[in-house]
């Protein structure tokens, strides 16, 4: 049996997923390999998806390559695209029902505080990048208009940003590849980098995790447990179609468009499922998924997402790599990570916990959340990152069209 008018057939689909389970199957043993207290955890998906893509992805799935009316369509990596998607609406869908119940009383209290540490984390970045540019240029570099292509497309990376990405791939017209290019090469790190920060700091700091624990979660607990008394309607035993109806809506929202700006799938599916996760139900009617069932999407859908988005990133890793570009992607992952770390603590006074959990968010950063869930112990680090999240996001799409326009 042939699909997609012949191209390609159901033994060549089987063959894809076979290649992504063995990546989830490797990434996972890679991510328990603990050095010093310090592992990968599920970003070891992500590490073997890389290699995957640099160095077996032409020998294994060349022959998904097909020609059509003289044009070569990939269809492996528009499989890719569809994985990583939908994991990352099983992600943040997931997040978001997990963040809700105490999201907005932990906002309310830190509004300022989250406001602030997303605009420093970004606007640094931005600053480092335009650094990158100006040294590019003085080093040489002639063709202006691709350095700062390039540069842009490493912040999307570094901060691991696919608003940020698709917006400065639109904005840079002809040198949208060069984009794709510099995303790919930066985002390595900018996952890897800010998942290790996450594990590091509480080690660094001597941390009493059972006390950081208590200070996060001591807000909000008797709204929360008023809000889910009484008998509810479930609609089904593990809310997975309440679950659905989240990812529906919020896919649509992501959709809707102000002007150039849109939440895109991630920031629509976030937003749904916070509103719907904050309020818990409709008269008798249940809208929370069970605990189990989020926990499960919540992990699943990262692993899709990292395999998916690692493979890919390998690819155009290998297709223009240059050390330079590694450092500068190096540089605008740590510089805004740390400031922003520093400030949370010493200006803002955040827990530290709730640094962390901001550091999540204003770095965009899905794959550091899932691990810093499991360092915390706690999944109510996930209402910090889901209150940074949103300046982060529209920020960083602004900061990218910015350097475009001044350089």
């Amino acid at each position: 049996m042939n699909l997609f008018g012949g191209a390609i057939s159901i033994t060549q689909v089987s063959f894809l997923m076979f290649c992504l389970f063995a990546i989830a199957a490797v990434g996972y043993a890679l991510g328990r390999i603990t050095i010093k207290g310090i592992s990968l955890g599920t970003a070891g998906v992500f590490v073997i998806a890389i290699l995957f893509g640099c160095f077996l992805y032409d020998p294994l799935v060349a022959q998904l390559v097909v020609e059509e009316g003289g044009v070569k369509v990939d269809y492996a990596t528009e499989a890719l695209k569809i994985v990583d998607n939908i994991g990352l609406v099983l992600f943040v869908t997931s997040v978001g029902f997990i963040a809700g119940p105490k999201f907005f009383s932990n906002l309310k209290q830190n509004f300022k505080s989250y406001v602030l540490l997303g605009l420093i984390i970004i606007v640094t970045g931005g600053l480092v990048a335009a650094g990158c540019i100006c040294i590019g240029r003085l080093t040489g570099e002639q063709n202006y208009d691709n350095l700062t292509a390039m540069v842009v497309g490493l912040l999307s990376g570094a901060l691991t940003s696919t608003p940020a990405f698709t917006a400065a791939r639109e904005t840079a017209g002809d040198l949208s590849g060069t984009v794709v290019t510099g995303y790919g090469i930066a985002y390595l790190f900018g996952v890897i980098g800010v998942v290790l920060f996450v594990q590091l700091m509480p080690k660094l700091t001597k941390a009493d995790m059972n006390a950081e624990r208590k200070e996060l979660t001591k807000t909000a607990e008797a709204s929360t447990k008023k809000k889910y008394e009484g008998k509810l309607i479930h609609i089904d035993e593990f809310g997975i179609g309440m679950f659905a109806l989240a990812a529906v809506i919020g896919i649509f929202v992501g959709l809707l468009k102000i002007g150039s700006f849109s939440l895109t799938t991630t920031g629509g599916c976030l937003l749904v499922s916070l509103i719907m996760g904050h309020f818990g139900r409709i008269g008798k009617i249940s809208l929370m998924p069970s605990d189990r069932t989020l926990k499960v999407f919540r992990e699943f859908g990262l692993m899709l997402f990292l395999a998916g988005a690692g493979v890919a990133g390998g690819v155009r890793f290998v297709a223009e790599f240059k050390p330079i570009y590694f450092l500068y992607g190096f540089l605008m992952t740590v510089i805004p990570m740390v400031i922003g770390y520093i400030f949370a603590k010493y200006v803002l006074k955040l827990s530290l916990l709730n640094n962390l959990g901001s550091i999540t968010g204003g770095m965009t950063s899905t794959p550091a959340l899932g691990t810093l869930i499991n360092v915390a112990g706690t999944e109510d680090v996930a209402a910090a990152y889901a209150a940074t999240y949103p300046i982060a996001l529209i920020s960083v799409v602004v900061v990218s069209q910015l350097l475009f326009m001044i350089f």
